[in-house]
């Protein structure tokens, strides 16, 4: 197999739609190779393959629970077998479940919202830590964990235990961005605001990206190719001296 550059290898959590699927296309265009990893939709994830491919990069498909620590292991053993030592982590495997207030969670619910959101996220980041971290053999890399402005305003009566959940990975963002920098690692954060994605029609809202982006100061929802050129950014050897950063991509709400 053709050698390539340790720090074009990525693997993307959720990358088989939305802000996942728009970040591995536009890493393919960047010349990366890119693990898709994705739960369920097969057939999403294969496009997703496609996109890459014919945007220039390589790519492949990882079914994978990321609340699974065996699948979690697995996700990234396939891939450097695939492409070779991973370099980079999109942290991006999410959910959210309808709207409700607090008092209207069942606890069957939370931990569903917990499981993925923060301990997959945890799982994630942890093995990418064990496998790029140069005290551990690693050569470096970069971690861009996707969170949501919703860790800052709460999502009063709508997802209260979604905005929890981001909250953690914005904490766990800071914490590893000062275990990992000296070990050659940056963790930063993006925090997608109104973005028009599938995982509002999942939440019971189809059009709820498009009626409050345009109380946004910007006046529009955002778009996941928006969210995908911070993240590529992030991972970039552009942003070399960025490390424990929380980025906004919200239109300044």
């Amino acid at each position: 197999m053709e050698s390539i550059d340790m720090t074009d290898v990525v693997l993307i959590t959720g990358a088989s739609r939305g802000i996942g699927r728009a970040t591995a296309r536009l890493l393919g265009a960047r010349g990366y190779s890119v693990g898709i990893n994705f739960v369920r939709d097969e057939g999403a994830a294969q496009e997703a393959v496609a996109e890459v491919q014919r945007a220039g990069g390589r790519a492949h498909a990882i079914r994978g629970n990321v609340a699974d620590e065996k699948d979690v292991v697995a996700m990234f053993d396939t891939v450097e077998s695939a492409f070779g030592p991973i370099g980079a982590l999109v942290n991006n495997a999410g959910i959210v479940a309808p709207s409700l207030p607090l008092a209207d969670i069942s606890a069957q619910r939370l931990r569903q919202v917990f499981d993925v959101n923060i301990l997959g996220a945890y799982l994630c980041a942890r093995e990418a830590a064990r496998r790029m971290s140069r005290d551990r053999g690693g050569n470096g890399g970069a971690i861009v964990n996707v969170s949501s402005i919703a860790s800052r305003l709460g999502s009063p009566h709508e997802y209260v235990d979604y905005a929890g959940s981001k909250g953690a990975i914005d904490t766990m963002t800071i914490g590893l961005a000062k275990e990992l920098g000296g070990q050659g690692v940056r963790v930063n954060a993006v925090r997608p605001g109104l973005i028009d994605t599938q995982i509002h029609a999942s939440g019971g809202r189809p059009d709820r990206a498009a009626i409050l982006g345009a109380q946004t100061p910007l006046g529009r929802p955002g778009t996941a190719d928006e969210v995908a050129e911070a993240i590529v950014w992030l991972l970039s050897d552009a942003a070399s001296y960025v490390n424990g950063a929380l980025l906004d991509v919200g239109a300044g709400r």
